[in-house]
């Protein structure tokens, strides 16, 4: 059964960093595209960074220059720096994996941005 673990998440006050990382198993990693989405209370679940097979990134514009996300292929992991959070940023953090039909959610971790 394929599984995407995150871990890192937590309380952190407003101007801090935390990582983030999600774990996969089960799957040919290095194939898929993968991507961070956050669901805060009452929102729709967003897209916040993604990177490709290739390693190409994008971000959402609420994040850009702030986050930054990689992979390991080695390691079946991928990562979601997080620098100077705000406290719009506190929300539960999933990742994503995708490759053809093949979609696989995490189970998320949260993220708490507060003083």
């Amino acid at each position: 059964q394929v599984q995407l673990v995150e871990s890192g998440g937590g309380l952190v006050q407003p101007g801090g960093s935390l990582r983030l990382s999600c774990l996969a198993s089960r799957i040919v990693f290095s194939v898929y595209h993968l991507g961070w989405y956050r669901q805060a209370p009452g929102k729709q679940r967003e897209l916040v960074a993604s990177i490709t097979n290739n390693n190409y990134t994008s971000y959402a514009n609420s994040v850009k220059g702030r986050f930054t996300v990689s992979r390991d292929n080695a390691k079946n992991t991928m990562y979601l720096r997080m620098n100077s959070l705000k406290p719009e940023d506190t929300a539960v953090y999933y990742c994503n994996a995708l490759s053809g039909p093949y979609y696989y959610w995490g189970q998320g971790t949260q993220v708490t941005v507060s003083s």
